[in-house]
């Protein structure tokens, strides 16, 4: 049962929507926190509209992206702008321990549920808003998704190929990065009012969480004066160093070899000891400076052989290498299947969908992954009878008025 989960006694609201907020409550939903996810019909949450679908079929219902992320959440349909819906949202901050919200700065105030309404309501709640670039200052109304915060953070200038335009990291790179940060955050805030009875205000920006993943490059800037740019799939400090064609259409091996000891151990896995004595590939620094003479040969050698035996011939010798995989490699991995990260359940529309399992097991209390993610308003009525105590009478109310929807 859920209560034996270290978070059985957590209860969120969760105002969330898109990807970045709602993957940071999702880990929390895994160790039992209770959460109640407040969509609306009337805008529908973005990530609806991303695939993969279910059948290739796009729908709101259908989003393979929606599912994994908001699983074992219960879900509720109301509408915020009117003002029975938002005195709904307030019973629900009596009830809850953490309010997360993702929309825009003003949004919540224009609603009269910014941090100190709430905290009128339950002065212990702990409050967590998080958009691309905080709650303040001149950037603040920003609006747009995790690629654009990306560029702004930096990453798109050292993403890409020297002689091209940035390619930038794959889609909305920062609603990625910052629910680990998310998470992270409202754990500690929960610990600090356990020990001290005290809520708090949580500002996240997007931007600057990913900032961190950027930390080299910030520091080579700040004590060397070096701006790094973009250098495709090499390395400043390994060479070779790229992806290189495998055996069969669009196949791919991954190679890094640091250091002159691996330079001649991959040598011999080439069957090619004269590279080893070519005075051109003699030191690290020698191999940076000829690096396309490098990845030719690499390459020339890569294409004849299948990727999982480049791999596990590298490997043996102790160079870095990895057969890259499609998803339906992922998919078949034995090592993912082995740690049980894709989960099949049972849904309410489609019988069943699968959804990636838990980041992280614990020992003592391992994360539980059992109900698929909500369809539409699926638990409004739940919501408003067990968790609110609200009468039938008083929700027919509700939705009669439009309010639920």
């Amino acid at each position: 049962m859920a209560h034996d989960l270290p978070l059985s006694d957590v209860n969120i609201l969760d105002l969330m929507w898109v990807m970045a907020g709602p993957m940071a409550t999702r880990v929390l939903a895994d160790y039992g926190a209770t959460i109640v996810r407040v969509e609306s019909t009337t805008r529908i949450d973005t990530v609806r509209t991303i695939g993969p679908y279910h059948d290739g079929d796009p729908g709101v219902e259908n989003s393979g992206l929606y599912e994994t992320i908001n699983v074992g959440k219960f879900g509720m349909a109301l509408d915020l702008s009117r003002e029975a819906g938002r005195e709904v949202v307030c019973d629900l901050v009596r009830w809850a321990d953490v309010v997360t919200e993702a929309f825009s700065p003003k949004a919540m105030r224009n609603w009269g549920l910014d941090y100190d309404s709430l905290r009128q309501i339950k002065p212990d709640i702990i409050m967590l808003s998080t958009c691309l670039m905080g709650q303040d200052g001149p950037l603040a109304q920003f609006a747009g998704f995790g690629n654009l915060a990306a560029a702004i953070s930096g990453f798109y200038n050292l993403t890409g190929w020297a002689d091209r335009a940035p390619a930038g990291p794959f889609l909305a790179y920062t609603d990625a990065v910052s629910p680990r940060f998310t998470a992270a955050s409202l754990l500690a805030a929960l610990d600090h009012r356990r020990r001290t009875g005290q809520g708090q205000y949580i500002d996240q920006s997007q931007a600057e969480a990913s900032l961190h993943f950027l930390a080299p490059a910030l520091l080579d800037y700040t004590a060397n004066g070096r701006v790094q740019d973009r250098m495709g799939n090499r390395d400043l400090h390994m060479a070779p160093h790229g992806v290189y064609p495998v055996l069969g259409e669009d196949r791919w091996v991954a190679i890094a070899v640091a250091g002159d000891a691996e330079w001649r151990a991959f040598c011999e896995v080439l069957q090619q000891p004269e590279l080893a004595q070519n005075n051109r590939f003699a030191t690290v620094q020698d191999r940076l400076a000829y690096q396309d003479d490098l990845d030719a040969i690499v390459s020339a050698w890569t294409r004849e052989r299948d990727g999982q035996t480049v791999e596990t011939a590298l490997q043996a010798r102790g160079v870095s290498a990895c057969a890259v995989p499609n998803m339906c490699d992922m998919y078949e991995d034995p090592q993912l299947a082995h740690r049980g990260h894709f989960v099949e359940l049972d849904h309410p529309i489609h019988g069943t969908t699968t959804v990636e399992g838990s980041r992280s097991h614990l020992s003592r209390t391992p994360a539980r992954v059992n109900r698929a993610a909500p369809t539409l308003g699926q638990d409004t009525r739940y919501v408003l009878e067990t968790i609110l105590g609200y009468s039938a009478e008083r929700i027919d109310e509700l939705e009669s008025q439009g309010i639920l929807q």
